[in-house]
């Protein structure tokens, strides 16, 4: 028994298959984002707009968290009463540009040594800060821990915190000889020692506790002067 012959396609339903690939494969890629200077973006944006500068594109990022802003408060007041109180230099909250190589990057704290306040301008920090903090959140960690972290230690910033409240885990670096950042410290507890800011050291665990420590009393251990001390003065303070 010979076998049926299968029917040829028709040729107009080959032909209208092949033309609808080729309109496919020829359809223009989608237009590229305008690009800015950075000259431009400044001008753009103001001090409420959460935006970033990243080679020539404005990259847009999410209001933070309670917690994370509780973090970054206790960590500027604390931070900036030290620097200010020995004349070490400034700290700065975001929204507050650093201007590295190809990026304008808001870190939530930066630091920059009294030697280098030459490089402050009206509305950013033009090159590197000596110490950079950021405080993760969600929607930040990947640009943290990743875009980040590369134009930081590219950018040269010699100390760069990660605090992440949720995993309550702290992770501190340097940078070394070849330009890459290398781990210091990490961990959920213990002492870090500041290279960036000299004499200034941070116990991990205080930035756990719920409520934050008071900024007296952590710069009083910090200075070593014996806590009935402290006391002593945040009770006289009270009774003005």
């Amino acid at each position: 028994m010979s076998a049926m012959p299968v029917p040829e396609r028709p040729v107009v339903e080959w032909d209208w298959r092949q033309r609808l690939i080729e309109v496919i494969m020829a359809a223009p890629e989608p237009p590229a984002k305008p690009k800015m200077t950075y000259e431009e973006f400044l001008a753009w944006a103001d001090e409420d707009t959460l935006a970033e500068w990243v080679d020539g594109e404005v990259v847009m990022s999410s209001p933070a968290s309670s917690r994370h802003q509780e973090i970054v408060g206790f960590l500027s007041t604390v931070i900036g009463m030290f620097v200010r109180q020995r004349e070490l230099g400034v700290a700065m909250l975001a929204p507050f540009q650093m201007k590295l190589l190809d990026s304008g990057r808001e870190p939530d704290l930066i630091f920059v040594a009294a030697r280098h306040v030459d490089r402050l301008r009206n509305t950013y920090l033009d090159g590197p800060a000596d110490l950079a903090i950021e405080v993760l959140s969600p929607e930040s960690v990947s640009r943290d821990r990743g875009e980040k972290f590369y134009e930081y230690a590219r950018g040269g910033v010699p100390e760069y915190w990660l605090i992440d409240p949720l995993r309550k885990w702290a992770e501190f670096y340097r940078l070394g000889a070849l330009g890459l950042y290398e781990p210091i410290f990490s961990g959920r507890e213990g002492i870090f020692h500041s290279e960036a800011v000299p004499g200034f050291w941070l116990r991990v665990e205080w930035l756990w506790q719920e409520p934050l420590p008071g900024s007296l009393r952590i710069l009083g251990e910090i200075a070593g002067i014996a806590p009935q001390l402290v006391e002593q003065f945040m009770q006289a303070l009270g009774n003005r």
